[in-house]
């Protein structure tokens, strides 16, 4: 029996960050997804798996500390598979450790590695036991604002089978005062633009408001930002598609998120969506927040 090209995911990343979530999801989209497996055991089922008469099989496997003393050796596995198959592709799931607390408090379950330590302990231990894995991820998506709903949302945007050869880049707008990213690839700040925020006749409204992105895109040195920034992404962008990288976020932020940040966004989605391998979807982290 010939072996047929296939695609292989890995799901991981931090415990409570939603890979049970992501599995279901995957699952709806017609991925085969196979649940707590050994590393050891990804070169012989990513095999196996090539052997189906399956057009197109889509395998995904998700692998986490429950593995013990086995998912040490997850990160040696991938550099080994990354030169058999070309298709695979490493999806890191993590969340802040807040978000993370809360998770295990509302289910009231242990953190699996948290022994006699607390909550922030275990999640500590595991954090650090996965930096190398979250190096060699494909995509990295922070879940801390994300309900079940939106992450199996996201899940579908990512790797459904029309989007699964596109780059699927992520446009979020944010204020700094509420904090960076922590999944974002690039990041712009908006605050050398004047903040519509002191006019009091555009205060109430927000970026996406024609009164207030029209302000904000006649200032002084803003389309020649969004002009030179959004040539400065197309090699970039580019150079992601050759690495077989297939998500990217840019983050560009103001003070508040509720202005600037926004319109710009906006202005630059619009540009990159007129990419032919770029799948541009729009965040506004912040919009509503005080």
């Amino acid at each position: 029996m010939q072996e047929r090209k296939h695609e292989l995911l890995v799901v991981t990343g931090m415990s409570g960050a939603g890979r049970s979530t992501v599995g279901n999801a995957l699952e709806d989209l017609g991925w085969y997804v196979v649940d707590n497996l050994p590393p050891q055991m990804l070169e012989p089922i990513s095999e196996l798996f090539g052997l189906t008469k399956t057009p197109n099989p889509r395998l995904a496997v998700v692998i986490d500390v429950r593995g013990g003393e086995f998912f040490s050796e997850l990160s040696e596995y991938l550099h080994k598979l990354r030169n058999k198959v070309p298709d695979l592709r490493v999806l890191f799931l993590e969340a802040t450790d807040s978000a993370l607390v809360k998770r295990f408090e509302s289910v009231r379950r242990p953190h699996p590695l948290q022994g006699d330590g607390t909550l922030l302990d275990g999640i500590g231990v595991e954090r650090s036991a996965l930096l190398s894995i979250r190096e060699q991820a494909d995509f990295v998506v922070d879940t801390s604002d994300l309900n079940i709903h939106q992450l199996s949302t996201k899940t579908a945007e990512l790797f459904t089978a029309d989007t699964a050869k596109k780059l699927s880049l992520t446009m979020m707008s944010f204020g700094f005062k509420h904090g960076l990213p922590a999944d974002a690839d690039h990041v712009a700040d908006m605050r050398f633009l004047p903040n519509p925020f002191w006019d009091e006749s555009l205060r109430p409204f927000n970026g996406e408001d024609a009164q207030v992105s029209d302000f904000v895109l006649s200032q002084v040195g803003a389309q020649e930002f969004i002009t030179n920034y959004v040539d400065a992404l197309k090699p970039v962008l580019a150079g992601y598609m050759r690495e077989n990288k297939r998500y990217a976020m840019i983050a560009i932020g103001c003070t508040g998120g509720k202005h600037r940040s926004v319109a710009v966004v906006k202005r630059i989605a619009e540009l990159l969506s007129e990419l032919d391998d770029v799948a541009v979807s729009v965040k506004h982290r912040d919009l509503g927040k005080e």
